[in-house]
């Protein structure tokens, strides 16, 4: 009994020497709760903006193709890219707008609701008779700007945290983030059992299927978020201003920025590094299911299933990377994290992604598979677009599948019988992509070897990225800087999906990969070269202050007492 008494003495001890989780100088305890309830929601806002854009990732391949057959692989790279084209647009001009009225909670409001709009349109896009991917590519580019809140989530965080509660909060938001990105397809792959078909929302018009399913969560999760933005539930608290003026003794938020100029060039290099790390992750995002299914020979169906498992898996590896992240930064210098944990894994897992042996990918007729897929769409839609079909030649190349084309038969399940699922069961690699001849294929280990190694790599880097930058620009407003790093992340978004896509396509697998792995390289050895530069300072206070303005006026006090022109006495 006694050993109990004295453990509850030890416990009642150490509640009392615990640092309250507020300070008192600078709020209240109930503002300090609905501060971090704040704080909250932001963490929400990001992982719904994340999630908009990576749940249609894995299925809008499979999606576009059966929508419009003819749209290829480029025309995908083309969409999702639009998202973040949308946001790289606006980001700086919803910053600037944030910044300018104080406050965030109209354009989140304001994008949240075009977010949702958008994200119907995509669930709709059977309603259209023709144009479809261009349909399809509007959708994906409102998306885009709706997310151009991104800035201000992350200009408010910057604001609403206390300089030692930074590394957490953007470690966090980072989590909701990249939890986004990885939930996404998972969701994706959840809803993979309403299967091609579907129900019916709108009899012989809209169906409920695994595309469109995706785009309906989206709108259901935008209108919770608008909720949470209301006045009766948001109240927003910019404490990092405060707690500025209270440790240098200034009398307003202005007067403390002069005491901390950002170093221009260490923000630059944070900016370009943000752009690199987000490019190589949005590279195993974009291609992950086309090149499972060109390189492992899968179908869509599976494609979508494993690579639904495969990100789930991963984003379980992220929740416990995120929280040791803070543990890591007070044993290590940041810096040292985000180089050679965040960058230094991401090049080893691109470079393992290039196949250097093994036999070739399994390969299929690009234009049997269109030809094939346009006789079911003339067949099950009754499309007023007719299209000339050469039958003899189709019959041809059908006989080394053992089936053969009859035109007259209408029965859906005997018409799908003898065009091999319209084409859907033609697997491999496209005859279009002449390299898969000669190039290895990727083997299944070794794609899951290179997605763990980005998964542990870019959670890291891209948190202490964003920590550090938030660091080096101080208290004062962030609206544009932080702007112009989610437009510096949507840019690499952008251009990563389309220069993926095209060099993948054209040139293949060795190429794509030994470019990327080459970039991250040159990315790493730049962040070593100039590592001492990257390093934030601690926050000027009114002590440091003082001692400045102190030594300065015994400087001067020591020049004034000093003669001049000095008396030469006694020289001889």
């Amino acid at each position: 009994m006694s050993l109990v008494k004295k453990i509850r003495k030890i416990m009642k001890s150490s509640n009392n020497n615990k640092e309250p989780k507020f300070d008192e100088s600078l709020e209240t305890a109930q503002q300090y709760k609905e501060r971090w309830r704040s704080i909250y929601v932001v963490y929400f806002t990001m992982f719904i903006m994340s999630l908009g854009f990576s749940i249609i990732v894995t299925g809008v391949w499979p999606y576009l193709d059966k929508l419009d057959p003819s749209a290829g692989k480029e025309f995908m790279g083309f969409i999702v890219a639009a998202n973040p084209f949308g946001q790289m647009l606006f980001s700086p001009l919803v910053g600037w707008w944030s910044n300018k009225l104080g406050s965030i909670r109209i354009p989140l409001i304001f994008s949240l609701l075009l977010f949702t709009f958008a994200s119907g349109i995509y669930s709709c896009l059977e309603l259209f008779d023709s144009h479809i991917k261009h349909w399809m590519l509007w959708s994906r580019f409102l998306v885009g700007v709706s997310s151009a809140n991104v800035a201000a989530c992350r200009s408010y965080l910057s604001a609403a945290t206390k300089y030692s509660e930074r590394t957490k909060a953007v470690s966090m938001i980072s989590l909701a983030q990249v939890l986004g990105f990885v939930v996404g397809p998972a969701i994706q792959a959840a809803v993979v059992p309403l299967g091609d078909d579907g129900v019916w929302l709108i009899p012989h018009k809209l169906k409920l299927n695994m595309y469109t399913a995706t785009g309906w969560i989206n709108v259901f999760l935008s209108f919770l978020n608008i909720y949470l933005f209301l006045p009766n539930v948001f109240s927003e608290y910019k404490i990092a201003a405060k707690e500025a003026m209270l440790k240098q003794g200034k009398p307003n938020e202005k007067d403390t920025w002069k005491g901390s100029k950002p170093d221009y060039f260490a923000a630059g290099t944070l900016i370009v590094a943000f752009f690199v790390m987000v490019f190589n992750f949005m590279l195993l995002e974009t291609l992950g299911t086309p090149l499972t299914m060109d390189q492992l020979g899968w179908s869509k169906d599976k494609s979508l299933w494993y690579m639904g498992i495969i990100m789930s898996v991963c984003a379980m590896f992220s929740i416990f990377t995120f929280p040791s992240i803070p543990i890591l930064s007070k044993k290590f210098s940041e810096v040292k994290l985000m180089i050679w944990i965040g960058f230094f894994l991401m090049v080893i897992g691109r470079f393992s992604c290039i196949p250097f042996s093994g036999p070739s990918p399994k390969m299929y007729d690009i234009n049997l598979r269109k030809n094939l897929s346009i006789f079911c769409e003339q067949k099950f839609k009754n499309s007023s677009q007719l299209y000339q079909l050469d039958f003899e030649s189709l019959n041809a190349n059908l006989l080394q599948y053992d089936r053969f084309l009859a035109p007259n038969i209408t029965n859906g399940t005997q018409i799908r019988h003898m065009t091999l699922d319209c084409g859907d069961d033609l697997l491999g690699c496209p005859s279009s992509q002449e390299w898969c001849n000669e190039v290895p294929a990727i083997t299944y280990t070794q794609f899951i070897f290179c997605y763990v190694l980005t998964v542990l790599g870019y959670p890291i880097g891209i948190t202490l990225i964003q920590t550090l930058f938030s660091k080096l620009l101080g208290s004062r407003p962030q609206g544009v800087w932080m702007g112009l790093m989610t437009g510096s992340g949507c840019l690499s978004r952008v251009m990563g999906p389309v220069f993926v896509t095209h060099v993948y396509e054209e040139y293949g697998t060795v190429w794509t990969f030994g470019m990327t792995s080459a970039m991250m390289a040159v990315s790493l050895l730049w962040l070593w070269y100039f590592e001492k530069r990257l390093e934030p300072k601690e926050p000027l206070t009114l002590e440091n202050c003082c001692l400045a303005e102190q030594e300065l006026k015994d400087l001067t006090v020591d020049y004034d007492q000093k003669e001049y022109p000095p008396k030469f006495e006694n020289l001889s």
